[in-house]
């Protein structure tokens, strides 16, 4: 009796038949790369995890450069199971990151980005370099050796972008070195700006995704029948989560994310500081580019390049003319090809 009238009392004041029929009448295409769509659900799924266990964190997190390393430790040490939630929250960080990665070539590859779909990968293109603001910003917040001379090198590398680089280094470290000052902005930019800038944009992602629907690919047969979004394609989802949450549990109770020594601006640095693996691409390619090419500086140079680059992938679907017409671009999956290999190649010798 309860359940009923609470039902007609929802079903009076919100449009849920008109949700439950657009549901009831949308379907997911059944092919050879289906099993590709759930990559987008996942990230969304580590996206979740990372808000809830931020947020234990934060109770007992002191930004501060005093209470910064101290308070990481006692969650590790003396808050209940505090370990395992820093080390799903930082495992749970990386898988993110390498699902939106490989959902980007899913959608690259497919060419999904094709007409009517451009907002959806422009606003996914977004999202990638909002989710890779959380990696940065949360990598200095723990104030050990490692994650402080690693911000220090990466806060270095906009210096050299024209008429902005001093001043966004600036606004970065709040100062002309890293402190308390760096601190704070990052832990704001984490905690605040981050979330609020990316629930928004998943938001907009998810209503176009749900708009339009799955994409099929250009010269991919179906195989079989569409599979129904609800409740097949749903539970799918769910049974996914459900297995990506034991892994995940699984490998944060079995290598925990480890700390090192609080920061010390006095310490040399130690040896083989390098940055997390989705940032080492930029960061080997500094290393290996002569200081000056001609008359230019190298790193103003890459950073000219990976500007340009980066613009010309958020305006894809309108350079893109072939897949306008439903044919393969040969050129530009070969092109992203070559940078997918150089990016892996350039990774791998860092770490080897």
């Amino acid at each position: 009796m309860i359940q009923k009238y609470f039902k007609n009392w929802c079903g009076e004041r919100l449009p849920l038949d008109t949700i439950r029929n657009h549901f009831k009448n949308k379907f997911v295409p059944r092919h050879r790369h289906t099993i590709w769509y759930y990559l987008g659900g996942l990230t969304v799924f580590f996206f979740v995890i990372q808000l809830l266990t931020g947020v234990l964190l934060m109770i007992y997190y002191k930004p501060t450069m005093e209470g910064a390393h101290q308070s990481v430790v006692y969650i590790i040490n003396e808050v209940p199971f505090g370990w395992l939630i820093r080390s799903i929250h930082s495992w749970a960080a990386n898988l993110m990151i390498a699902t939106l990665l490989l959902h980007l070539m899913r959608v690259f590859y497919l060419q999904a980005y094709r007409p009517p779909r451009e907002l959806m990968w422009m606003s996914g293109f977004i999202l990638l370099f909002l989710i890779l603001g959380f990696g940065f910003t949360g990598y200095l917040l723990p104030w050990d050796d490692i994650a402080f001379y690693a911000t220090q090198i990466g806060t270095e590398v906009p210096k050299s972008i024209p008429l902005v680089g001093p001043t966004l280094v600036a606004l970065l470290r709040g100062g002309e070195d890293i402190g308390e000052a760096t601190i704070t902005r990052m832990y704001t930019l984490h905690v605040f700006v981050l979330p609020i800038a990316t629930l928004l944009f998943v938001g907009i992602h998810l209503f176009l995704s749900q708009y339009y629907g799955a994409s099929k690919p250009i010269t991919t047969r179906p195989k079989g029948k569409d599979i129904p979004f609800y409740p097949n394609f749903v539970l799918r989802d769910l049974r996914t989560w459900c297995i990506a949450l034991i892994l995940l549990i699984g490998v944060a109770i079995l290598m925990p994310w480890g700390l090192g020594e609080e920061a010390d601006i006095l310490r040399p640095a130690p040896e083989g500081v390098k940055p997390e693996w989705y940032f080492i691409p930029m960061y080997q390619t500094l290393n290996i580019l002569p200081a000056r090419i001609l008359i230019f500086d190298g790193e103003t140079i890459l950073n000219s390049v990976l500007m340009i680059g980066g613009f010309v992938v958020f305006l894809l679907p309108f350079l893109d003319r072939k897949a306008k017409q439903r044919e393969r671009n040969k050129f530009i999956l070969t092109a992203g090809t070559l940078v997918i290999l150089y990016c892996i190649v350039i990774t791998v010798s860092a770490y080897i």
